[in-house]
């Protein structure tokens, strides 16, 4: 499975879902049993790798102002949720975080920014099409603490100062 492919699937059970994170993760699931299990992995290995990729204090402070407040679990689910979102807002997040602000729609803090699911649905299709817990996939380790430079989560004013869009979209 190419990236191409990786980024479709996202999208197709994104937009069957209408956006419901469980419902796409359980369209996920549906779709990646029809596939043979080295495909499953190779899913698997694209979604740990840009979930690694995503693990940035940048993107933790915006996370933080777009969910008023996320600690170390919430920040997994979201990461994963932002998979979810598609490769144009994903790496337009990456690029800059306070970029969200206008890349995403509506934003229901009761759905959104939080996709646990996802992150398991290669796992779970693998265990259904085989009967065996997914070996380990040969990436590279997740980092041990994110990347860049620390920011303090509960200074309000840098958050504001760090992410004007996004805190004036959520939090004004």
């Amino acid at each position: 499975m190419d990236e191409t492919e990786f980024w479709e699937l996202v999208d197709s059970t994104r937009e069957a879902a209408g956006g419901d994170p469980e419902d796409q993760a359980e369209l996920l699931v549906d779709r990646l049993t029809q596939l043979d299990p080295e495909r499953v992995l190779d899913f698997a290995r694209h979604f740990e790798a840009r979930y690694n990729r995503a693990y940035r204090w940048d993107l933790w402070g915006a996370a933080w102002v777009l969910l008023d407040g996320a600690g170390d679990d919430a920040f997994d689910f979201f990461r994963c949720w932002l998979i979810g979102q598609g490769r144009e807002v994903f790496e337009g997040a990456l690029h800059d975080p306070d970029a969200l602000a206008g890349l995403l729609g509506d934003f229901d803090e009761e759905v959104d920014g939080d996709a646990e699911e996802l992150g398991y649905a290669a796992d779970e299709a693998y265990e259904q099409l085989t009967g065996t817990v997914a070996a380990d996939l040969g990436i590279p380790p997740a980092p041990a603490e994110p990347a860049g430079t620390p920011v303090d989560l509960e200074d309000e004013a840098l958050l504001a100062e760090l992410y004007p869009r996004l805190w004036e979209r959520f939090r004004d």
